[in-house]
């Protein structure tokens, strides 16, 4: 592969032993963390913090799955194997706290039952049953019809948690239609500056050029941070950059989410929630470069100039491990993005889309209390199983609205939950079916739902259709 070029085919996690600094052309660059400095020191009690004793018991488990001993041997030097997106199980203090529990009152956008806590469903009879609590352990989780909006599932959707990295999705639908991806940029140092510390970097150096193309690369692929304060200095700084995206994030009814870094990287007061990050994917993929950035597993990033004055290059690869695969799962069948997340504070964060068939399902999983490797991607890759043998079996318990904007007579609901015309009583019919809380709630056709049937299917007028999002293996400038 030349500079630049583009392989959306999952592939291996490492080729080749991995650098110490700086890859070469075809190897890959080590997985970013984002690692909360000022809560470091409560690593040792804190189960979402790197478990440094497990290093051993990873590195056993990496060679077993077919590593080279030499990368094994590296990668358990490094602590690589300890860090929050390759650890092991990671054990709690056992005076750790309980976790916290969900509000009792959340936001109703999208419907009365997105705001009751614990888990939505409404079965019809022959559906497959949701897998149990044992097995989806997440806080917060929203399973939907990417194109329709219908939300076919969720747990404590509405729950404001951290969201990490998956944060850089909204950063990326305000950012990207405002630069052309051939734009060139110089980076001065002044650009870098307030990353916060272990921030997840894509490679970035102080006076090279880089294209927006690269730059977003480094944003989807590595979760650079180095390449969103770029791109945010680009956009007027990050101030300025903040301030869009929290505009933005109201005009997509988005009412959970409050930014104060426009990378994800834990800071106070900085929330979202699994219903808001699927309106951020949802709208996202509507740009076709957003698609294309979200969907590459492994691409080619410029390096520094060499003696002879050329500039090398080298691998980076995807870390969201059901596009990319990891030494423990497979890439997951149709998928097709979207973007991951690990903090000290959020914990494991994620959001994907998968297409099988004509249908295409968004799933968003935030900070799962199961703490064992690759747990978020396991979790979605069961709601997503679920999802896909469900999709026709389930009454909706819910939905994703359009942006404020989008007022064309279909019966948006607007920021306070509030349908318009007709589908007030659509909604309503729908909430009486299946108002009933408490967790793993799981409902049949009820009178209610019957009568919901009679005045129309549950009705997402507006669809937000969606090219063919599975391709063949493909590379590309």
């Amino acid at each position: 592969m030349g500079s630049g070029s583009i392989r959306r085919a999952a592939g291996a996690l490492f080729r080749g032993v991995l650098s110490a600094s700086r890859g070469k052309a075809g190897t890959f660059t080590d997985v970013p963390t984002t690692f909360c400095a000022s809560t470091a020191s409560a690593a040792s009690s804190d189960p979402t913090a790197p478990n440094v004793s497990a290093t051993t018991g990873n590195a056993g488990r990496a060679a077993r799955h077919g590593f080279p001993l030499r990368t094994v041997a590296a990668l358990a030097s490094s602590g690589l194997l300890a860090t929050p997106l390759l650890a092991g199980t990671a054990h709690a203090d056992p005076k750790e706290p309980k976790a916290p529990k969900p509000p009792t009152k959340m936001s109703q956008i999208g419907g009365d039952r997105l705001g009751t806590p614990g888990v939505q469903v409404a079965l019809k009879p022959g559906a497959p049953k949701l897998p149990g609590p044992d097995t989806l352990t997440a806080r917060s989780w929203i399973v939907s019809d990417a194109e329709s909006g219908k939300v076919l599932a969720a747990k404590n959707p509405h729950w404001q948690l951290a969201p990490a990295s998956t944060l850089k999705m909204l950063f990326a639908d305000t950012v990207l239609p405002k630069f052309p991806k051939d734009q060139k940029h110089t980076v001065k140092p002044a650009d870098l500056a307030g990353m916060g510390d272990g921030s997840s970097l894509v490679g970035i150096k102080e006076n090279l050029s880089y294209s927006v193309h690269d730059l977003w690369l480094g944003v989807f692929l590595r979760s650079g941070n180095d390449a969103v304060h770029t791109l945010s200095a680009m956009n007027g700084g990050t101030k300025a950059t903040v301030a869009q995206m929290q505009r933005h994030a109201k005009e997509l009814n988005a009412h959970d989410t409050h930014v104060v870094t426009p990378d994800g990287y834990d800071a106070p007061g900085q929330v979202s929630s699994a219903y808001d990050l699927s309106l951020f994917a949802r709208s996202g993929l509507q740009n076709p470069d957003f698609r294309e950035y979200c969907s590459t597993a492994s691409a080619q990033f410029p390096g520094e100039k060499g003696k002879d004055g050329k500039r090398a290059t080298f691998g980076i690869q995807n870390t969201n491990r059901l596009l990319s695969g990891d030494y423990d799962m497979k890439p997951y069948p149709g998928i097709a993005g979207v973007k991951n997340g690990s903090t000290t504070n959020a914990g494991s964060t994620f959001t994907g889309v998968a297409q099988r068939g004509d249908r295409k399902l968004l799933v968003t999983v935030m900070n799962p209390e199961k703490k064992e490797h690759n747990e978020a991607y396991k979790e979605a890759a069961k709601l997503l199983d679920w999802g896909f043998a469900a999709a026709d079996k389930v009454e909706p318990v819910g939905r994703l609205v359009g942006p404020r904007s989008e007022d064309d007579g279909t019966g948006a609901v607007g920021a306070k939950g509030e349908g318009k015309g007709g589908e007030q009583s659509t909604q309503a019919a729908l909430d009486s079916a299946g108002g009933r809380s408490g967790a793993w709630t799981a409902v049949g056709l009820t009178a209610a739902a019957l009568a919901l049937l009679a005045v129309g299917a549950f009705a997402v007028h507006r669809r937000w259709p969606l090219p063919e999002l599975v391709r063949g293996r493909r590379s590309g400038k």
